[in-house]
């Protein structure tokens, strides 16, 4: 071997490995999209209601396989797969469909840091859709079922020295299953997107002790001046202490403690400041889990704020929502959460926090969540800025009748024992994961009756399970009077053919004013909006029109609203952008004027007596 071929060599082996992943398809991208590193995607600490201060993301290129969903093991793999994305998007490097028929099966490799010895290992998911699987090491560690939610696995007795290899399966039936899924469908079309499978948000692993801080639960009251905590370990809490520590610009104001698994209340200062879209105050929490003997075992960071969502009857008798006491016009876009490159999962942080910037800069005081959830950064994103979201259970089922409008007869759609188990167990994980973020005022369990079933009774469940919050039974679905909303949709402009006396009456869809922008659309062969126009400035007024209709229905009844929708979504073209974010389709000065007349000159009369 001469000198010219062994330096050649030694230059080849020291150079660093370059990935073939590309963006897959042809479809339009946002300008993130163009500067994704595979080697360095969604690097952000992804739980910031409960943060550790060690971790170590494993977001990047894993092999992939889509083999039968009756197979085993794959014995050779596909290719790479970008991580954390789904694998029918563009920014995933595939872009394949993977149906009830087959599974799509993930594999990688990791090293747990010299640190960590003596430690036990999480392994934790943001969320991965539907059912998924997960071994290390060949050894089966866990699994899960919903798309949604976030789950984390002690995987310390399955661990080795050295490298570690990572196996997940999962399996997705879409909407040949009864399990929520949203706007998913195997054929898109319309308002029906295209399917997600698979992991689409973060995956990354902790240290902790073999007796840790599991979650937490907080409740703030400002009509007592108290935060509540329940700090839940992750077994038996006999003889266990927490301590509470809420900090305001690193000095601590406030502390309480408890023993045995009791909440810990803490008395806060008299000089509080109550959390609002125009003040969004947040208080930082230092939560810490003492052993026995007196030692530490787990410190995690959090923060709260004090706030508090409700309704009141005013002077003529209309029933507002309040917050913190106070009559507030709650107004929003639909949003729905969807990427033209990631489908589900935003190219990167800024991408996703761009579009509350958006709605805040466009004199929104309000999202709704539409049947999708985000990961857990954006909900703290609209802590810190003062967005009042609305978060809708992602619906489901199989059955063809799902949308079983029938508004006045009281009969309702009966779902499987297996349809019923699953919605009532992903919801009540939804509300767990959220439940400590501020910024969420309302529940949505159902939308425009799909899969709506036992409304009443998981109204009534809801408003137990979080008392703190307000119930929206079914936004533009069949009425009953249970909760707090009546909700009417109405396209496309306002409209209130129904009134409720008793209870707030919101108006939770309406608008879908349609605009084609050439060269920015997902089909260009069939695209629709409930109503079409031909220029941004007839769109603006337009949505000037109805916003002006809208203050004159609210000085007579509603106290919420809601316009369709944010983005562009796939075919649907009726955003106030376009669904790659390059074009704002309309006036936003004129836009945030009217909104600004909406969430703050109406206000309404002074309160009487309590609801």
């Amino acid at each position: 071997m001469t000198a010219k071929t062994i330096l050649t060599a030694i230059v080849m082996a020291a150079a660093p490995v370059v990935s073939a992943w590309t963006p897959a398809g042809d479809k339009i991208r946002t300008e993130w999209a163009e500067k994704i590193n595979p080697e360095s995607v969604w690097q952000e600490y992804p739980r910031p209601i409960m943060e550790r201060s060690e971790w170590k993301n494993l977001n990047g290129l894993w092999d992939y396989a889509i083999v039968d969903a009756t197979a085993k093991t794959p014995a050779a793999f596909d290719g790479e797969i970008l991580v954390p994305f789904a694998v029918e998007s563009s920014l995933s490097g595939v872009g394949k469909t993977v149906g009830a028929d087959k599974a799509l099966w993930y594999r990688r490799s990791f090293t747990v840091p010299s640190q960590w010895k003596g430690r036990d290992v999480m392994l934790n998911f943001g969320a991965v859709d539907w059912k998924a699987d997960v071994w290390v090491n060949g050894t089966k560690v866990g699994s899960h079922t919903g798309g949604f939610t976030p789950f984390g696995i002690n995987i310390t007795q399955a661990l080795a020295k050295g490298d570690n290899e990572l196996v997940i399966r999962v399996w997705d039936p879409t909407d040949r299953g009864p399990q929520p899924r949203g706007k998913q469908v195997e054929r898109p079309e319309g308002i029906w997107y295209t399917p997600v499978t698979g992991i689409w948000q973060t995956v990354w692993l902790e240290p902790v002790a073999p007796l840790h801080i599991a979650s937490l639960r907080t409740l703030p009251d400002i009509d007592n001046n108290t935060v509540t905590v329940a700090v839940n370990p992750s077994s038996d809490a006999c003889g266990l202490m927490a301590e509470v520590a809420v900090t305001d610009g690193g000095k601590v104001i406030a502390s309480g403690k408890s023993i045995n698994g009791e909440p810990v209340t803490v008395d806060m200062p008299a000089d509080v400041t109550l959390w609002s879209p125009d003040s969004p105050k947040l208080y930082d929490m230092t939560v810490t889990l003492y052993g026995a003997d007196g030692k530490v075992l787990d410190k995690v960071k959090s923060y709260t704020a004090m706030r508090k969502f409700g309704t009141r009857r005013d002077a003529r008798g209309i029933v507002r929502m309040q917050l913190n006491n106070k009559d507030l016009f709650q107004f929003g876009p639909l949003d729905q959460g969807w990427w033209p490159d990631g489908l589900y999962t935003a190219p990167c942080y800024e991408a996703m926090v761009y579009d509350v910037d958006k709605t805040k800069d466009w004199g929104f005081n309000m999202i709704r969540k539409h049947i999708k959830v985000e990961p857990a950064l954006w909900y703290t994103y609209c802590d810190r800025n003062g967005i009042i979201v609305w978060q809708d259970m992602p619906s489901g089922d199989t059955n063809p009748e799902w949308q079983n409008h029938r508004y006045f007869d009281g009969i309702e759609k009966q779902r499987s024992p297996e349809s019923e188990a699953t919605y009532r167990k992903e919801w009540k994980e939804i509300i767990d994961c959220l439940y400590n973020y501020p910024c969420i005022g309302t529940w949505v369990p159902f939308n425009e009756a799909w899969g709506q079933f036992k409304t009443p009774e998981i109204t009534a469940w809801t408003k137990q399970y979080d008392p703190s919050r307000l119930v929206n039974p079914a936004s533009g679905g069949n009425f009953y009077t249970c909760g707090d909303i009546l909700d009417l949709h109405n396209y496309p402009g306002p409209a209130m053919y129904l009134y409720d006396a008793e209870r707030a009456n919101a108006l939770g869809e309406y608008g879908g004013i349609g605009l084609v922008i050439e060269d920015h659309i997902w089909a260009p062969d069939r695209n629709w909006g409930y109503i079409s126009f031909k220029t941004p400035g007839e769109v603006t007024d337009e949505y000037v029109r109805y916003a002006e209709e809208l203050r004159r229905l609210a000085d007579v009844g509603f106290t919420a609203a809601v316009y369709t929708q944010t983005t562009d979504v796939e075919v649907e073209v009726n955003g106030l952008m376009t669904y790659d974010r390059k074009v704002i389709k309309i006036d936003e000065d004129r836009v945030r004027k009217a909104n600004k007349a909406l969430t703050s000159s109406l206000a309404p009369k002074p309160q009487l007596a309590s609801k």
